[in-house]
């Protein structure tokens, strides 16, 4: 097979297999194409994240190459399905449309510890820490986050304190629909 052989540019809507940051790719599964399409880093950075939650929905541009079927943009994730958010030392839960109908705040992470579950991030120009949960962080697309990492935040008050109930690649603010 030579280069003008690769097959066109195409649009794919799939589910994240599984991805690895450390690894820095993973894959995506499709009805539309017989392969799993491989789903590198850079590509995904390009997007405004650096992982993806396995089982999100994701909508990208392939092309079909001689090392097989390769996402080259990520045009949309959908996070996995989730049932709300019960906020921690609260016995209520938080539906999808209210964290939907909150604001984005600006922030960066603290620190993140998937082993531990769970980390902070900091809002601009606010001085106290915001709680990131790692189940929120899968709900919301990611599988891990770095220090210093740029994202955006929907935050509820609970009786701990601030908490993230939606976590946001940094830019989503502006490529949300108006």
């Amino acid at each position: 097979m030579n280069d003008d052989d690769e097959m066109p540019l195409q649009v794919l809507h799939g589910r994240v297999k599984w991805f690895d940051p450390v690894k820095g790719f993973g894959f995506i599964l499709s009805d539309d194409v017989e392969t799993d399409v491989l789903l590198h880093a850079n590509v995904l950075r390009n997007f405004g994240q650096s992982t993806v939650a396995d089982g999100a929905d994701i909508t990208v541009t392939i092309q079909s190459t001689q090392r097989g079927v390769q996402a080259v943009e990520v045009l949309s994730i959908v996070p996995p399905e989730g049932s709300g958010f019960l906020l921690a030392g609260d016995d209520q839960t938080v539906s999808a449309e209210a964290i939907a109908a909150l604001p984005l705040e600006p922030a960066r992470v603290k620190w993140f510890d998937k082993g531990k579950g769970f980390g902070f991030a900091n809002v601009f120009g606010r001085p106290e820490d915001v709680f990131v949960h790692v189940e929120v962080l899968r709900t919301s697309g990611f599988a891990d986050l770095t220090a210093g990492e740029a994202i955006a935040l929907r935050i509820v008050d609970s009786k701990r304190g601030r908490m993230a109930a939606q976590v946001l690649a940094w830019d989503s603010g502006l490529r949300a629909p108006k």
